[in-house]
């Protein structure tokens, strides 16, 4: 049987841009493709949402392998964006996700701007997809390969472009990189342009050098690192954009292995949060982590996750 988050006396709802959702844990981008291998261990339709694999306007191969390699508490990926392409994915998992009945926020990537704004226009009225994650840590290939979320500048100029091109009901969140000297600088100016919320943080960039070889192990030579190692950058990120941005929603992400973890990401500011990494040996993570909160905040006496949510900012209190 799929397990189901248990039933709690705690209102574990939130309020996210304009959504509500009945539990704070989303999947995170990349790690749960469209939900279809987490959906035999868990009903996906109990989870606050799927935010799938980011997909692009063309189908894409990726990288050449190797493309993943073990760290210490974490794991480096250089998968390079591999999907369908944006109308395949509407035509086969978007329908899917729509007919388990799954709250879907779908994570876009281009390689320029104007890319961007093709791929959003398509999610028009499509069932289901209740927002959009822009996954703007793309590089930009128009300039050099600078990654848009790096430039308060790029990074406006997709989102603002997303904006035009969806809704205006339509959700948008921005995923932000850490891998920037002031990540409040960047948020300010995507939240100028048009997004909604924040989806804090993608991951970091590193290598990973074979002893024996002595050359890097990713065929990209570069790659993202998740897991726990990068949690404490993730938890700062959140909380320096909370304090700056009082307002605005945000889902925290980057290591999140237990409900302990997540309650450091609402204390931080979090408004939801992403499980990724650690699904890949605990594909009911989602669930066990939203069980866990719910009973770390029962045997605080809390009746609401809404009572913890910036909790660690005293001037928000």
């Amino acid at each position: 049987m799929k397990r189901v988050p248990k039933r709690t006396s705690v209102d574990m709802s939130i309020e996210l841009a304009k959504l509500r959702l009945e539990s704070p844990v989303l999947t995170a981008s990349g790690c749960a493709a469209a939900g279809k291998e987490l959906d035999q261990f868990i009903d996906i339709s109990t989870i606050g949402a799927v935010v799938t694999k980011s997909v692009m306007l063309e189908p894409r191969s990726g990288r050449a392998t190797p493309r993943m390699a073990e760290t210490p508490s974490g794991m480096l990926n250089g998968i390079g964006l591999q999907g369908p392409g944006i109308d395949d994915f509407i035509e086969k998992d978007l329908a899917w996700l729509n007919q388990k009945g799954a709250k879907t926020i779908v994570s876009i990537a281009g390689n320029n701007v104007e890319e961007f704004g093709k791929v959003a226009d398509k999610l028009r009225d499509i069932p289901g997809v209740i927002g959009i994650e822009v996954n703007i840590s793309c590089p930009n290939v128009e300039n050099r390969g600078q990654v848009f979320a790096c430039d308060p500048y790029a990074a406006a100029d997709v989102i603002n472009n997303v904006r035009r091109n969806v809704s205006a009901s339509m959700p948008l969140f921005a995923k932000l990189s850490p891998d920037v000297t002031d990540i409040t600088e960047i948020a300010k100016s995507v939240v100028k342009a048009g997004a909604d919320g924040l989806s804090v943080i993608n991951t970091l960039l590193g290598m990973v050098i074979d002893t024996d070889t002595l050359l890097p192990r990713l065929s990209g030579k570069t790659g993202g690192l998740s897991g726990p190692a990068i949690r404490p950058v993730a938890v700062r990120c959140v909380y320096q954009i909370r304090k700056a941005l009082p307002n605005i929603p945000i889902i925290g992400m980057g290591g999140i292995r237990s409900g302990r973890d997540a309650v450091e990401f609402f204390a931080a500011g979090a408004n939801a949060v992403s499980v990724g990494t650690t699904v890949f040996n605990d594909p009911e993570a989602c669930v066990r982590v939203h069980d866990e909160v719910a009973q770390i905040l029962q045997d605080k006496g809390l009746r609401s996750l809404a009572e913890i949510i910036n909790a660690a900012h005293e001037e928000l209190i």
